[in-house]
């Protein structure tokens, strides 16, 4: 049977090295290399997300990462700071002049992408 205790995700970029940069200076995850080559993303809690190289890469068009955070407002004043461009969405989803999104029916949520073209958010729940 699949045991869920081991499951991970993994997803492609198209340029490592920005990706390592982004994945660590900007968003703050620990980086570790391994020794067939992609690297391997660390946060508390969960199993090491793997980034890997594709030289034909398609950037997802679907958030392939959501990071929960207390306060949406700094988390994404803070990311603005260090020059991530946050998604503005008219229809069907509506977000304010940051790119938030603040639906009453879900959480509080923007969306972002990291340097390969992938798409990214943080998240409050309400």
């Amino acid at each position: 049977m699949i045991s869920t205790s081991k499951i991970f995700s993994s997803f492609s970029v198209d340029d490592l090295a920005a990706a390592r940069q982004f994945y660590e200076k900007v968003l703050g995850f620990k980086v570790k290399d391994s020794a067939m080559g992609p690297i391997h993303l660390q946060a508390d809690g969960i199993n090491p997300i793997v980034v890997y190289p594709k030289p034909n890469h398609q950037p997802a068009t679907f958030t392939v990462m959501n990071l929960p955070v207390d306060d949406i407002d700094s988390a994404v004043d803070e990311l603005i700071a260090k020059g991530v461009v946050f998604e503005k969405y008219d229809e069907p989803i509506k977000t304010d002049a940051k790119g938030i999104c603040r639906d009453e029916k879900g959480p509080y949520i923007a969306w972002f992408k990291d340097p390969a073209g992938n798409i990214l958010s943080v998240l409050q729940e309400r």
